[in-house]
């Protein structure tokens, strides 16, 4: 038996993330129909996709020859004493065989055809960000993902919280930090998540109900079916609403669901099943139970895309304006530390300067003491007493001198 000295075969090559969705969708091929293909869950092609993980051993070279970029493997080095195989030729459709096209996903919640990039860049909610070309500067980088981001982002905040003028502040702020972290926002897998995030959070802030142009909702739509939907999503809990919106709205996954809200899978798809519930009951017809697979049901994500592109929500302001502000908010915090942190050594400062070197107790308050009798002097000497004295002076002192007494 003769062993092979060339060790084991290299992995099969596969092209960037971006490049692999683009040509699953340049064969017009879905990805269930990949993962059956493959051998493994929709989610898993998703995950591939997106760049968090990578196929290994013979499902990277189905995954490979699926996509059509296997052709070009070179073939190993034939043992000794062994004929060379033959090169493999890719197998091409028959122009006989009939095309069976793939059906459409309804668009993600928010996704307008102005807000799509001729680069075949994924609209805001797929769980794709549109990753700008090469050569880009931060600002330009910055306005491609505005551009394509802000217009569905406002629709789905109008969505979680039925005020049009607290979605667009969400956006705007959202945006603002994205602008003041944009070294870390830029090299984040999913810079548009990133933002959805904090936009999300920011809209469903409780602290909003003690603003006065925020404690009551906007007037319900005119029309009565988006208007009873609206209010079917607005009467759920605010965290059955947010996952709700993701993953039917949205479209992203359970598990990238439960990584945005912060929650785990089993909690996410309880709440999810609990909000179809709910929409269920207030709103019969358009939230039926999910397939096998757990995707929702078409008309559900079908209506809440028509109620998101029916409304008029507030158009974003341009790009430069909200770098702006975002300079600007980092400048006055800038500033406002710098203050505070002057005034802090200025205080510490004078606090030295006015303390006493050493410790001084202080004197005990005064108080009054009885039974004390009051100081007495010499009383007033009588005519004897005056008389005897004189006497005494003016006799002669007999006896040692340190026997005679001293007359005052």
């Amino acid at each position: 038996m003769t062993r092979s000295i060339t060790g084991p075969a290299p992995p099969v090559p596969l092209p960037s993330p971006k490049e692999r969705r683009r040509l699953r969708e340049a064969r017009a091929l879905s990805e269930e129909e990949v993962a059956r293909a493959v051998g493994v869950t929709a989610a898993t092609v998703r995950s591939w996709e997106r760049g968090r993980t990578s196929p290994r051993g013979r499902r990277r070279a189905a995954y490979a020859r699926l996509l059509g970029c296997a052709r070009h493997r070179p073939l190993p080095r034939p043992a000794a004493g062994s004929p060379a195989p033959a090169p493999e030729t890719p197998a091409r459709p028959s122009p006989d065989t009939p095309h069976t096209p793939t059906p459409e996903t309804p668009p993600p919640v928010g996704s307008t055809p102005e807000t799509a990039a001729p680069e075949r860049t994924a609209p805001e909610g797929t769980g794709h960000s549109p990753q700008p070309r090469e050569g880009f500067t931060a600002e330009e980088a910055f306005d491609v993902l505005y551009r394509c981001t802000a217009p569905g982002l406002t629709r789905q905040v109008y969505l979680l919280t039925g005020r049009r003028k607290l979605s667009q502040e969400a956006v705007e702020h959202a945006f603002r930090t994205a602008w003041q972290r944009w070294p870390e926002v830029a090299r984040d897998r999913d810079p548009a998540g990133w933002v959805r995030a904090v936009s999300y959070e920011y809209a469903m802030s409780p602290w909003h109900r003690l603003r006065r142009d925020h404690r009551r909702a906007d007037p319900l739509p005119e029309d009565p079916a988006r208007g009873a939907l609206l209010d079917a999503l607005l009467g759920l809990p605010p965290s059955y609403r947010r996952t709700l919106l993701l993953h039917d709205g949205v479209g992203l996954g359970l598990p990238e669901t439960a990584a945005e809200t912060e929650a785990s899978t089993p909690a996410t798809a309880s709440r999810l099943v609990n909000a179809r519930s709910a929409v269920a009951e207030r709103l019969p017809g358009p939230a039926a139970p999910g397939d096998a697979g757990g995707r929702s049901a078409p008309p559900l994500r079908e209506r809440l895309c028509a109620l998101a592109l029916t409304e008029e929500v507030p158009a974003p302001p341009p790009a430069p304006v909200v770098r702006a502000g975002g300079e600007r908010v980092a400048a006055l915090w800038t500033r406002a530390v710098l203050c505070f942190g002057a005034l802090l050594i200025g205080a510490t400062a004078f606090t030295l300067y006015t303390a006493p070197t050493q410790y001084v107790q202080p004197l005990a308050p005064a108080r009054p003491v009885g039974g004390v009798p009051p100081p007495a002097g010499p009383q007033k000497l009588a005519p004897q007493d005056l008389k005897l004295r004189k006497s005494l002076r003016s006799e002669l002192a007999h006896g040692p001198e340190r026997l005679v007494p001293r007359i005052p």
